[in-house]
C-alpha cells in the first residue's frame, strides 16, 4: 500500500492531507450542525489534529467545543502510585462534566493515538476499579450513547510509540508518516478535498445495506463458528436482534459513523447463550496492555476459563470487570479480504483490528440491534437477552479459514461465512 518513502514525511503534504480528515471526522463521523456543542477527549500525542477538527467545527457553525486532553505518561504515574480507594471513587468534576455534555447533547469525539504497552504491568484490579467507578458515576454520558440520544465517533491519530510498534523498523519520523498513510488509507482519504472523502463514506454506508436486509431477514436463531485453530462456539441470538453496519442513527434520525474506520456488520447476541471456544486471530491491546494467543471458553453464555500466553492477568481482569464482563454483548462480521486486511499491517488499536478480523466483545450489549431496544429500560433489554455491562472489550476472531452458519429455529443451517469471506 504505502511507497518506501511515504509523502507524508514532507510536513506541509501531511497537513493538508490532516486538514481533510479532520473535516470529513466532523462533518460525517460527528454529523456536527450548526449550533451544536463538540466534546473533544484526546492524548496530548493528537494535539496537531485537535486543533484542526477544532478549526473544522468553528467553520461549520459549532456553538462550542471543549477538548479535554490527558497524557499516558502521568496516567501511568497515578495508577503506579496511588492508592485503590483513588480509583473506586471516580472525580465528581469529570462526572459533571461527561453528564452535562450528554446532557446538552454535543456530538462525542474520542480521537486514539494510544501506545499499546503504555500501561503493561499496572495493577489490573486498579484498572477495573476505574472503569466501574467511572461507569457508575457518568450513568448520564453511557446512557446518551448507548441509547441513542448523543452522536458518539472514535478515529485515529498516529502517534510515536504507537507508530514504533506497528513499523519497529523504521525511524520514528519515517514511522509515524507511515501510520498516517495507512490511517488515512483506511479512512478512505486519498485525496486533500475532504468532499471527495464524504462522499466515498456516504456510498460506503449504502454498501451495508443488502447484507443488513438478508442477514436480518433470515432470522437466524444462533451463529456456529469454526476454524482449524481451536474455535468451535455457538453462539445464540435474541428473537428480535437486529444486524446493524455502515453507520448509525440517533432516536432524532441524525446519521453518524460511531468508528471511522468501519467495515463490520454486527448484532448483539443473546446474554445467556454462548457454547464453546473462541480462539484469538489477533493480539489484543486494552488500556495499554497486549493479550496474545488466547481463548475463551464459554458456558451458559457465561465465560468459565481463559487462556493467554502473554497478558492472561489483563484478561481475566476484563471478565471479572462486573457481573455481567463475562457475557458477549457483539458479534460482528468482517471478511478476511478487507481493505483495512489489504493494508497487510497489524495495527495493535482495537478500532483498526476489528475492522480487518470477524470480531466479538466482552461487555455491554447494543440496544439498537434489538427490535424497540431504543424505547426500553437497561432492564427490559436485559430480560430479553442484551448484556448490560460497564465494559465493552472486543477480541478478533476472523482467520482465513473461518466458517460461519446462521442456525434457524427449526434447526436449519445456512452458510454465512467459508473460509473466511462472504458465502452469500
Amino acid at each position: 500500500m504505502a511507497a518506501e518513502h511515504s509523502p507524508f514525511e514532507d510536513p506541509k503534504a501531511l497537513e493538508r492531507r490532516m486538514h481533510a480528515y479532520a473535516r470529513l471526522i466532523v462533518e460525517a463521523g460527528c454529523a456536527l450542525h450548526p449550533g451544536q456543542e463538540l466534546f473533544v477527549r484526546a492524548n496530548l500525542e493528537a494535539a496537531p489534529l485537535v486543533r484542526l477538527i477544532v478549526k473544522e467545527a468553528y467553520d461549520l457553525g459549532a456553538r462550542h467545543v471543549t477538548v479535554r486532553f490527558s497524557d499516558e505518561a502521568i496516567e501511568r504515574m497515578h495508577y503506579d502510585r496511588c492508592a485503590m480507594d483513588v480509583f473506586e471513587e471516580f472525580p465528581g468534576w469529570l462526572a459533571e462534566l461527561n453528564n452535562s455534555m450528554a446532557r446538552g447533547g454535543a456530538a462525542v469525539l474520542t480521537i486514539d493515538s494510544d501506545d499499546p504497552q503504555a500501561m503493561a504491568g499496572v495493577d489490573t484490579r486498579k484498572i477495573s476499579a476505574r472503569i466501574q467507578a467511572g461507569h457508575a458515576a457518568c450513568a448520564e454520558f453511557y446512557d446518551a450513547m448507548d441509547f441513542g440520544r448523543c452522536v458518539w465517533c472514535i478515529a485515529g491519530a498516529a502517534s510515536p510509540k504507537w507508530a514504533h510498534k506497528v513499523f519497529p523498523d523504521l525511524p520514528e519520523d519515517a514511522a509515524v508518516a507511515r501510520l498516517w498513510e495507512a490511517i488515512f488509507h483506511t479512512v478512505r482519504v486519498d485525496s486533500d478535498d475532504p468532499a471527495e472523502a464524504i462522499a466515498a463514506w456516504r456510498a460506503h454506508r449504502q454498501s451495508f445495506a443488502e447484507r443488513c436486509a438478508w442477514l436480518n431477514d433470515q432470522r437466524f436463531d444462533a451463529l456456529h463458528y469454526t476454524n482449524a485453530q481451536g474455535t468451535d462456539i455457538t453462539v445464540g441470538l435474541p428473537s428480535g436482534h437486529l444486524w446493524n453496519g455502515g453507520g448509525d442513527t440517533t432516536v432524532d434520525g441524525v446519521q453518524f459513523f460511531p468508528n471511522m474506520p468501519t467495515e463490520e456488520i454486527f448484532t448483539t447476541p443473546d446474554r445467556l447463550r454462548a457454547e464453546g471456544t473462541v480462539t484469538s486471530a489477533m493480539p489484543l491491546a486494552y488500556n495499554g496492555s497486549l493479550i496474545e494467543n488466547f481463548s475463551v471458553r464459554f458456558e451458559g453464555g457465561r465465560a468459565v476459563e481463559v487462556r493467554a500466553e502473554r497478558g492472561q492477568d489483563v484478561l481475566q481482569s476484563i471478565v471479572d470487570t462486573d457481573e455481567n464482563a463475562c457475557r458477549l454483548g457483539e458479534v460482528a462480521l468482517v471478511p478476511f479480504k478487507s481493505p483495512i486486511r489489504d493494508t497487510g499491517i497489524l495495527f495493535y488499536s482495537t478500532l483498526y483490528d476489528e475492522n480487518a478480523s470477524c470480531h466479538m466483545a466482552l461487555g455491554q450489549g447494543f440496544p439498537d440491534c434489538y427490535q424497540g431496544g431504543l424505547e426500553m429500560s437497561a432492564e427490559e433489554l436485559l430480560a430479553a437477552g442484551v448484556n448490560k455491562s460497564a465494559t465493552h472489550v472486543d477480541f478478533m476472531v476472523g482467520t482465513e479459514d473461518l466458517s460461519i452458519d446462521g442456525i434457524k429455529p427449526d434447526g436449519t443451517r445456512v452458510p454465512i461465512f467459508r473460509n473466511g469471506n462472504w458465502a452469500f
